[in-house]
């Protein structure tokens, strides 16, 4: 398989997962997600879930319809959603709030190492591609 291909192939999952976080964000998991959100957040948290939902399905459309001239700038603005993110990754570690199968401070630990992974992905898959050789 090429890069152009592997890229394409990320850029689609990546898209359609964060599709389908949004909608679960507005629909069937908004209670989870509020375990997420900080206390210092200065929103009501439902409001912050709704809000970071349509970001979600927002940054998830455009990485799969956005045309490759604009591709790179959507992928930083999505690595930069999930930096954003991260410190109600954190804040559920910290204050043990359990959501999402993550029941053990072992588990909501070991989930932080996967925010980093998701900003490369983010970065990695809005890359230009370079034409198939």
């Amino acid at each position: 398989m090429n890069e152009r291909v592997i890229k394409r192939t990320a850029r689609v999952v990546l898209g359609t997962s964060l599709v389908l976080a949004g909608v679960s964000h507005l629909t069937v998991a908004r209670k989870a997600f509020r375990a997420q959100v900080p206390d210092w957040v200065p929103l009501p948290k439902d409001d912050t879930v709704l809000y970071s939902g349509l970001a979600e399905i927002a940054l998830g459309s455009s990485l799969i319809l956005t045309p490759e001239k604009h591709r790179k700038a959507v992928g930083r603005v999505a690595a930069a959603f999930f930096t954003a993110i991260f410190p109600g990754n954190i804040s559920q570690y910290m204050n043990q709030r359990s959501a999402f199968g993550l029941d053990t401070d072992q588990k909501r630990l070991t989930r932080l190492f996967f925010q980093p992974v998701l900003i490369y992905w983010a970065l990695k898959s809005t890359e230009t591609e370079q034409p198939d050789k």
